[in-house]
């Protein structure tokens, strides 16, 4: 039994705070059913998104819903709020959260708590490049995957309508900027895509599309090792596909891409994957941070000197007891955090009952990536694998970490479809723009007009 009654803060609904609740939930049964524990998680979305398959959704292999784990269904012991912390004061115990309410006039809600748990996870690390926030894609939510692969589709659809030489290579330009997991495996997935419907163009055909990859280091997917990223780029390039390394996109406004070795040319596709920065609601806390934003953790999980406070995953940097350097942190992937999940919720558990806390210690197995259908790298305790291989471990080693067996049912009934049928090959880019056609019905403008969105379908 807890020796009092606790109210369990998590803050984040992705990796770390769904797994991190749904393993409290489990362990803490008898205590929820009593009343002595009470778990509530903020998010700003009622899901939890499995990142690693953005890339097969945005080309169409997985359905987007899928993807998505809903936290009300998986956590029925959990009170879920739909809203976003924007400070804590750790001293008094209290969260300041804002939520869908909040902009119907509500206000700001102040949350009282016992336990915290910081996994608000990170977003995309962006710079001041001329034109990239009006015209950059991002790949970090599975409505950017999706908004990619119609927007992908639009530009061959542009293509297929024109004769003009301009805007042809314009919209079958496709440049990608960034050489991690993201870039790459959304770039592998989605030109496999695009050559796969250019067969039912009648004027637009695979090499006239041009997809490139630019990364400002001087190799790519350095988690799988230095001799599999360079298999990677010679697998890219065998492709057709230009792996630029050492280079830096210097601005994409006007919708011209200007590159740090010189080179210039019309795109209407910029696809931002060039790494990841904490969440800004750290810096909106009293608790411990890094020199690089992220909360100072110990290897049991909690924070450095702080008492009754806890993070994990991509917010946390946890000491890696396993490592032969001391002072290494646990790289945030998901690999770790899944694993810290687990434990974070039984150290809570272990903590509220006056039980010794467990340490973290996880020898980093090694990673997989895939590169379009049946093309893949993998690293697995130094063991190297290319081709098929990879790509089938790619896609077991997923399959078996997606949650929930609801899940990972319709995921390999999807993948065995897709064997016997062909590719759906379709953009619903209204999606995007669902009042489109009734405001324009209603005597409204359409919100594509340029006098009103001058970025256009982009």
């Amino acid at each position: 039994m807890v020796k009092e009654r606790a109210r369990i803060l998590v803050v984040g609904g992705g990796y770390v705070g769904m797994y991190t609740a749904l393993r409290l939930q489990r362990r803490m049964k008898q205590e929820l059913r009593r009343g002595e524990v009470e778990i509530t998680v903020v998010t700003p979305d009622p899901y939890m998104t499995y990142q690693p398959f953005l890339p097969e959704a945005a080309a169409g292999a997985i359905s987007p819903r899928h993807v998505v784990v809903p936290l009300r269904r998986v956590l029925d012991q959990c009170r879920i709020v739909v809203g976003e912390a924007t400070s804590v004061d750790h001293a008094h115990r209290t969260a300041t959260i804002t939520t869908l309410a909040t902009e119907e006039g509500a206000g700001a809600e102040k949350m009282t708590y016992d336990e915290l748990v910081l996994a608000p996870g990170s977003v995309s690390r962006t710079l001041p490049i001329p034109g990239l926030a009006d015209y950059g894609i991002g790949f970090k939510t599975v409505e950017e995957a999706i908004g990619l692969r119609n927007h992908v589709i639009e530009q061959m659809d542009i293509a297929s309508s024109t004769r003009d030489p301009a805007i042809r290579d314009a919209a079958l330009t496709f440049l990608f900027v960034g050489g991690g997991y993201a870039g790459v495996e959304a770039l592998g997935e989605l030109e496999d895509m695009a050559r796969y419907a250019a067969r039912y163009y009648h004027n637009v055909k695979p090499e006239d599309m041009k997809w490139i990859l630019v990364e400002a280091s001087d190799r790519i997917l350095p988690e799988v090792g230095e001799e599999m990223g360079r298999y990677t780029v010679t697998e890219l390039r065998r492709r057709n596909i230009q792996v630029l390394l050492r280079t830096r996109l210097e601005s994409c406004a006007d919708r011209i891409a200007v590159l740090s070795d010189g080179q210039r040319f019309p795109t209407r596709t910029v696809v931002w994957t060039a790494g990841v920065k904490p969440h800004p609601v750290l810096a909106a806390t009293d608790l411990p941070l890094t020199g690089r934003g992220r909360l100072k953790c110990t290897a049991q999980l909690t924070l450095d000197g702080v008492e009754h406070a806890w993070a994990a995953g991509d917010a946390a940097a946890v000491p890696d007891v396993t490592a032969d350097e001391p002072g290494r942190e646990t790289a945030p992937n998901a690999q770790h955090a899944l694993r810290q999940a687990k434990l974070l919720g039984d150290n809570i558990a272990h903590s509220l009952r006056g039980e010794p806390l467990e340490t973290y210690a996880h020898k980093y197995a090694g990673s997989v990536a895939s590169l379009g259908l049946h093309k893949g790298v993998a690293q697995i305790y130094g063991r190297k694998l290319k081709g098929y291989p990879a790509w089938f471990m790619h896609r077991t080693y997923h399959l078996s970490r997606v949650p929930t067996f609801n899940r990972k049912a319709r995921v390999a009934a999807e993948w065995m479809l897709a064997g016997l049928f062909k590719r759906e090959i379709v953009s619903l880019g209204s999606l995007e723009h669902p009042r489109a056609e009734f405001e324009i019905a209603a005597g409204g403008k359409h919100p594509l007009d340029p006098n009103i969105n001058p970025n256009g379908l982009s």
